[in-house]
């Protein structure tokens, strides 16, 4: 099976993109997935939430701007068949310099493409800033699908039609014309209250088969895992946090081996 390429994305903040993204790919990997976890925010908690350090120059804004090679920049984690491309605050920058360059919408898919003919990893999550500016718009044009934690509120639906229409306009323009949502997690999910029943039924309702069946519920101990460098599955392996993104991968596996052409 091809090296798959998934952007965990929503340009709402504190939806849990970071936490889908840090947790999904420890699952996955556990799962016997190769994994590279690229985190393309310049917030750079997906690095720290591996427990990898914040390094000036480690992340891949020169790479996206044409220097060196993006294997340069992968580190290993201390979790087996799960890598890194690191982040940090340089890649603040990124937007607006790499707006500037010649094919701005294309200089992820060309970082990527030799790291993808390696066959190095079965899966690349890119997580993405909380915002439609250039670098999320790279990882849309270098994915084969885009994964939208949504988080179980009234305006967890609000933006959808705002992405929807971006990736049309990436599909029509030929940019990326196999573009589309690969699916929708709905996070922090508490079943005691009314409200976020009444969400998840409204989003089922709205998107269908998108919405995965997992859903990932409000817990202490997710919020906890960060500080300790460790995604929950390596924290604490018996809670409901660790339950579900290890059921979300699962899911994620299948839909993965079915989309496959």
């Amino acid at each position: 099976m091809p090296t798959r390429v998934l952007a965990v994305a929503n340009q709402k903040g504190g939806v849990g993109k970071t936490t889908t993204s840090v947790n999904l790919a420890a699952c996955l990997a556990i799962a016997g997935q190769r994994v590279l976890l690229f985190d393309l925010d310049p917030q750079a908690n997906a690095t720290s939430g591996v427990g990898v350090e914040k390094v000036e120059g480690a992340s891949a804004y020169r790479v996206l701007l044409g220097e060196g090679t993006l294997a340069e920049k992968i580190k290993p984690t201390a979790f087996e068949r799960l890598s890194l491309v690191p982040s940090e605050v340089d890649l603040c920058a990124a937007d607006i310099e790499i707006a500037r360059t010649e094919n701005h919408l294309q200089r992820l898919v060309l970082a990527l493409k030799p790291i993808l003919e390696s066959g190095a990893y079965d899966v690349v999550l890119i997580d993405c800033p909380p915002s439609l500016g250039v670098l999320t718009l790279n990882a849309f044009t270098a994915c084969d699908g885009i994964l939208v934690p949504l988080q179980c509120e009234y305006y967890a639906l609000e933006g959808m039609s705002m992405m929807n229409r971006i990736l049309g306009q990436l599909r029509d323009a030929g940019i990326n014309p196999k573009l589309e949502i690969f699916g929708v997690a709905m996070t922090m999910f508490d079943g005691r209250t009314k409200l976020c029943n009444e969400v998840v039924a409204e989003v089922r309702n709205q998107l269908g088969v998108k919405v995965f069946e997992t859903l990932i519920p409000r817990t202490t101990k997710l919020a906890e895992a960060p500080s300790f460098g460790k995604p929950i599955i390596h924290y604490d392996k018996y809670s409901a946090g660790a339950a579900a993104y290890d059921l979300l991968a699962q899911e994620v596996i299948a839909r993965l081996a079915n989309n496959c052409p």
